[in-house]
């Protein structure tokens, strides 16, 4: 387990690395990866390539800051998605929901949940989201994955994750940290 001094994008290609050499160490298959704009993507497909990792990138749904507007550069998720990773836009498990019903003035379960998860620091928050995002896409099994997020830019965060759909959202388990900032 690494434990970052200080979070964001400087711990970003340790994080990928040590997402990487985890999966191929254990025989992990697949890993997931949180990118808003596309960076945190990019750079883990062109580290995933040719290594026999399936990589999922998620990013935020159309319209998460403003109404149509998406985050992810597209030319970024060509590229992505042309060095053989999928890339998924869908709102957050999470926060998506939540956020419309305090905009509304009224309280979710879900904000309980993922304040909770951001006890242990935003990226883990993260991490479980993008988990169930790649899963109800179909676009990773029922087993044991790596998720890569962070706290703000970049990433400083991953985990080894029993991957299931929202549906079965509390079957989801965190198995272990491999990596996470101390001051989140």
């Amino acid at each position: 387990m690494v434990y970052y001094d200080k979070r964001g994008p400087d711990n970003t290609e340790k994080t990928l690395q040590i997402a990487k050499e985890t999966a191929l160490k254990r025989g992990i298959k697949n890993v997931v990866v949180a990118s808003t704009r596309g960076d945190t993507g990019l750079q883990a497909a062109k580290m995933m390539q040719n290594s026999g990792i399936k990589l999922v990138v998620v990013g935020h749904s159309t319209g998460h800051l403003e109404v149509g507007q998406q985050l992810m550069d597209i030319e970024k998720k060509k590229e992505i998605e042309n060095l053989g990773a999928a890339v998924v836009l869908g709102p957050d498990v999470l926060t998506s929901f939540p956020g419309a019903m305090k905009a509304k003035g009224r309280f979710s379960e879900q904000a309980m949940v993922a304040g909770a998860l951001r006890m242990f620091g935003n990226g883990v928050k993260v991490c479980v989201e993008i988990v169930a995002m790649a899963s109800d896409a179909n676009l990773i099994p029922v087993e044991d994955v790596i998720a890569v997020a962070g706290s703000s830019k970049g990433a400083d965060t991953a985990l080894i994750i029993a991957a299931n759909s929202t549906n079965q959202f509390f079957d989801i388990k965190v198995r272990e940290i491999l990596a996470k900032p101390r001051d989140f």
